[in-house]
C-alpha cells in the first residue's frame, strides 16, 4: 500500500518533491537501496543484510516507510521508517531498545511513534527536502494523534569520538532532559580528552530535531556496525517549538 500525502506536497510550493507513506514491497526496496548506498557505500557501515545492495533488517517488515520522491525523475531521494507501539509489539520492541535501556518507556502516556534509518540522497541534502519529509511526518502524527516522537540521531565517529563528545557538551547545556524517559546506553562512549580548540558541528538531522523542540534523554550509545554515536531523542507534541506548531497541530 502506498499513500500519497497530498497536503504535505502542497505546503512546499514550486517543489518537484512528493512524500509517500508506504508498505508496498517495491517502494520499500527503493528505500532500502537508498539506505544501502548512503550507509554502506558512502559512510562505510557494516550492514548485516541478507540481500546484497539493500539495507534490510528484521524491523523493516513491521514499519511503515515515509519516502520523498522527485516527481521529475521518479527517484526516491529521502526516506525514514516509522514504528509505532503496535508494530513494536510485533517486532519484539522498538529499535532504540537495542541500543538503550529506555527507563520509563512503559509509563509514557499516549501513542508513540519511533523514527529511524533516516537518510537523504547527497544531491538533495537541503532544507527543502527535509521540509517535505517533516511535512509528511507532521500530517501522519496529526491524523493518528501520536503523543511522542522518538528515535536515534547519529554522530560520526571517524575522528575517534572527538566530535561526538564536543557535541554532547553543547547538547547537555540546553537539551538534556530525563523528565519523561532515561535512555541508558548499552555501549557507552569511551572517555577522551577533548582538544581545547575543538568546534562542535551538530549533524543536520540532529539539529533539525532540536529545532523541532526535541530533548535528548541521556548519554550517547556507540554503534560499532555504523561507527557512529547514537543520541536518543524524544519529542512531546505539547513541547513542540511554536515555529513548527502550524505543521504539528497539537500546539494551539
Amino acid at each position: 500500500m502506498t499513500y500519497y500525502v497530498a497536503q504535505a506536497t502542497q505546503q512546499i510550493s514550486q517543489s518537484p518533491l512528493v512524500v509517500e507513506l508506504t508498505t508496498a514491497p517495491a517502494a520499500l526496496r527503493e528505500a532500502q537501496a537508498l539506505r544501502y548506498r548512503i550507509f554502506a557505500e558512502e559512510c562505510g557501515a557494516r550492514l548485516d543484510s541478507p540481500v546484497e545492495g539493500l539495507d534490510l533488517d528484521a524491523f523493516d517488515a513491521h514499519c511503515e516507510h515515509l519516502l520523498v520522491r522527485d516527481r521529475d525523475s521518479g527517484q526516491v531521494v529521502a526516506t525514514t521508517r516509522l514504528l509505532d507501539s503496535n508494530g513494536a509489539v510485533q517486532a519484539g520492541g522498538f529499535y532504540s531498545e537495542s541500543e538503550f535501556h529506555l527507563v520509563g518507556l512503559t509509563h509514557l502516556r499516549g501513542p508513540i511513534l519511533e523514527i529511524g534509518r533516516t537518510c537523504v540522497h547527497a544531491d538533495y541534502r537541503n532544507g527543502a527536502t527535509i521540509a517535505v519529509l517533516w511535512s509528511g511526518l507532521a500530517q501522519l502524527m496529526n491524523e493518528r494523534n501520536y503523543s511522542f516522537l522518538m528515535g536515534c540521531a547519529s554522530i560520526g565517529m571517524g575522528d575517534g569520538g572527538i566530535q561526538a563528545h564536543a557535541i554532547m557538551q553543547r547538547l547537555r547545556e540546553r537539551y538534556l532532559s530525563r523528565e519523561w524517559l532515561n535512555a541508558v546506553p548499552r555501549l557507552p562512549l569511551a572517555d577522551i580528552d577533548l582538544p581545547a580548540n575543538v568546534t562542535a558541528q551538530i549533524p543536520p538531522l540532529l539539529k533539525a530535531y532540536m529545532r523541532l523542540g526535541a530533548k535528548i534523554c541521556g548519554e550517547p550509545c556507540w554503534d560499532p556496525a555504523f561507527n557512529v554515536a547514537d543520541v536518543f531523542i524524544l519529542l512531546r507534541r505539547e513541547q513542540l517549538c511554536p515555529r513548527y506548531a502550524r505543521h504539528f497541530k497539537a500546539v494551539s
